[in-house]
């Protein structure tokens, strides 16, 4: 443990975050007592950037997992390596968050396998103990730990949801797209536009996610405005600026384009 260096881990600069609700207040009582914590969220909402504030808040290390389907339970916990010696043991991600007291942050935890996410379950519960049946080891998490998960309900399916024997180790936060005024804010904090501008693309956010369900899996995220945003700082004309953040990725239908595309020429005249 005396060669982790833990300074690597530590968010050093405050992560700007626009609060919605309680949720600061919440997550600091979960965190008090160690509880384990679920973001819900649809994409580019903020949860990742609430958990790096909070880290930063909380002054603790921070380890991020962006979980994905190839992703096994030797990737989180640990495994032996060959090298000219001979084989050595590599702690994974989530051991090396156990052992030196981290926040470790599970991103989009329902695409990982569930016999993958099975070795998080002792982990959540009164044990705090995470165990290496590779190495003969069982660990006892530092008291600093804390396991956070997230995932995008919206993209749920039978195949893709947490099992309720690990939803219900967890604490849960529901996240979703902040109201226009404090979305204006972030957008115009994050990308150094103007208020005005902010809130047009705002609405134009808000046209793209009534259409979610009727055409559009997904909306218009807080992180694509500020991507328009970005644009047009540089010295991007509006119109165009939009276009390439707020419609080309998120479809491909040629009438959502239209109508989408229509709003913003509505919007910036």
């Amino acid at each position: 443990m005396s060669d982790i260096d833990i300074e690597q881990y530590k968010v050093t600069e405050e992560p700007f975050y626009g609060a919605q609700a309680d949720e600061i207040e919440l997550y600091e009582a979960a965190y008090e007592a160690r509880l384990p914590v679920m973001i819900k969220g649809p994409t580019g909402c903020g949860k990742s950037r609430f958990i790096e504030h909070m880290a930063w808040k909380l002054g603790k290390p921070l380890i991020t997992v962006a979980c994905n389907e190839d992703m096994t339970a030797s990737d989180l916990v640990g495994r032996y390596l060959l090298d000219a010696n001979g084989t050595r043991w590599l702690d994974g991600p989530l051991t090396t968050a156990a052992r030196i007291g981290a926040i470790c942050y599970l991103d989009e935890i329902v695409e990982a396998r569930q016999d993958t996410t099975v070795v998080i379950h002792p982990l959540t519960d009164h044990r705090r103990q995470l165990p290496l049946d590779k190495k003969g080891e069982l660990i006892n998490a530092h008291e600093d730990f804390q396991l956070v998960i997230s995932y995008n309900p919206g993209y749920q399916s039978l195949m893709k949801d947490l099992k309720q024997s690990t939803k219900q180790r967890f604490t849960g936060l529901d996240f979703d797209y902040p109201d226009a005024k404090t979305e204006a804010g972030i957008v115009e904090k994050e990308s150094g536009t103007d208020a005005e501008t902010s809130a047009k693309l705002v609405k134009i956010a808000h046209t793209a996610r009534n259409l979610k369900g009727h055409g559009l899996d997904e909306g218009i995220s807080t992180r694509l405005l500020v991507y328009a945003a970005t644009l047009m700082s540089k010295g991007i004309e509006a119109k165009a600026a939009c276009r390439m953040a707020l419609v080309r990725p998120i479809t491909d239908d040629a009438d959502i384009r239209s109508t989408l595309d229509h709003s913003i020429d509505s919007i910036f005249g």
